[in-house]
């Protein structure tokens, strides 16, 4: 017993000491940031006066906090990263930072996390002009949360870097941000169990591309006008809920080779492809919104597994691409997806329509594979053909088949935030 009141009296009075330590010390603008950083202790509060503060600096002070006044700039002079943390626990709050290098080579970046950086936080901070704008290379429990990112504009896209790359850095946690002008708005490579929420992302490639990315989550996030939304590469066990996609151009929602994951309440809207699935499997879509693109879904390389039911397919000009011969049911215990072309009855009342539905035929496999066949769409043969086809289903060459088609839409909590422009 006395020794475990020694111990705790130690403890106590090393806490004292270390918090004595703890200062707060104004930083005045120009060339005073490294020195300040060099003198200062762990823990130790550096208060950056409102101005231009000379950057490429190391931040390698444990639990060392940068805190900007309303005007404060770190300037990196267009060498190397701006600001570089080597140290655990940093927080980076209330700075604009600019000026990165140039080399997508070396990383040059505005913040540089690097793989000794566990725990640091950056928020509320601006960064602007940098090829990089935030860059984790294996740090553990990052967050980054309500920063504006907006990339070098100067530069066409492919020679930026991503608005925020990953690598190796689980736990890392991308929230609340605003993400614009940069190659990819969040590049996950090598990683687990990151978190990217509630952010916004604009005139961009890519708005969230994973690579080799498990066990992660996408949620409640907006992607407006990319060339493309959510691109799921090589990674398996993810959860997508209540993003948005509005008006992507090329695809909302990309999987290849991502299995074994969640999709359930999102919102594509406006793409060339609602939802690309290419080599995906055992994947859950349910209950998400997909309306006015050329293809509601294109279905394709094998893709095995997968749940899709709940969701609502509202004026695609293509439903469903499936291209092969194997009968996929897209109804799950007795409940399919909403189809807005489905002209069906309910005479029982219970939500279920009558009778299957079909979103393609052998007509537009053929045009598929041979797309100059389109020439004979309102030949009376086309017609026979498809008369045919509606009266002896039997002759179905294979192809997606709703069982249990649903009579209304099911509307997701983020179709209301897209219909209410937040």
């Amino acid at each position: 017993m006395a020794l475990g009141r020694a111990l705790f009296l130690l403890l106590v009075l090393h806490l004292g000491v270390t918090g004595a330590r703890a200062a707060e010390i104004p930083v005045p603008p120009g060339e005073a940031l490294a020195e300040a950083i060099a003198q200062a202790a762990p823990g130790d509060t550096l208060r950056l006066a409102s101005g231009i503060h000379r950057g490429s600096v190391v931040v390698d002070k444990p639990g060392l906090t940068l805190a900007g006044e309303p005007g404060t700039v770190i300037d990196g002079l267009s060498q190397g990263m701006a600001v570089r943390v080597t140290a655990a626990g940093v927080v980076l709050r209330g700075l604009t930072v600019r000026g990165s290098g140039l080399s997508l080579i070396d990383k040059h970046s505005g913040i540089f996390l690097d793989r000794g950086a566990h725990g640091a936080v950056v928020e509320e901070t601006v960064l602007q002009e940098n090829l990089i704008g935030i860059y984790l290379e294996g740090p553990r429990d990052v967050t980054v949360r309500h920063v504006t990112i907006d990339g070098l504009r100067r530069l066409r896209r492919p020679e930026r870097g991503p608005a925020i790359s990953i690598w190796n850095a689980p736990g890392a946690r991308i929230l609340d941000s605003d993400i614009a002008g940069g190659r990819d708005g969040v590049f996950s490579v090598s990683s687990r169990a990151d978190i990217i929420r509630g952010n916004r992302f604009r005139d961009l490639r890519f708005a969230v591309h994973f690579m080799y990315t498990n066990d992660s989550e996408v949620a409640d996030n907006v992607s407006v006008g990319n060339n493309v939304g959510y691109v799921m590469m090589y990674s398996d066990r993810l959860r997508l809920t209540g993003n948005v996609s509005d008006h992507d151009r090329d695809q909302g929602l990309l999987f290849n080779f991502a299995n074994d994951s969640a999709i359930s309440g999102n919102v594509v809207r406006g793409a060339e492809k609602c939802v690309f699935i290419y080599n995906a499997n055992k994947n859950r879509f349910r209950d998400n919104w997909f309306e006015d693109c050329r293809l509601g879904v294109h279905f394709t390389a094998g893709s095995e597994r997968n749940a899709i039911s709940g969701n609502a397919f509202v004026a695609n000009r293509t439903q469903v691409m499936y291209v092969g011969t194997r009968y996929l049911d897209w109804a799950v215990e007795g409940r399919g997806n909403y189809w807005s072309d489905n002209a069906a009855f309910d005479l029982d009342g219970d939500g279920i329509a009558d009778a299957p539905y079909r979103p393609n035929d052998i007509i537009d496999q053929v045009v598929w594979r041979a797309p100059a066949a389109k020439l004979l769409m309102n030949s009376p043969a086309v017609q026979v053909v498809r008369w045919a086809q509606r009266q002896f289903p039997a002759i179905h060459p294979g192809g997606v088949v709703d069982s249990a088609p649903l009579m209304t839409p099911l509307r997701p909590p983020a179709l209301a935030r897209l219909e209410g422009g937040q």
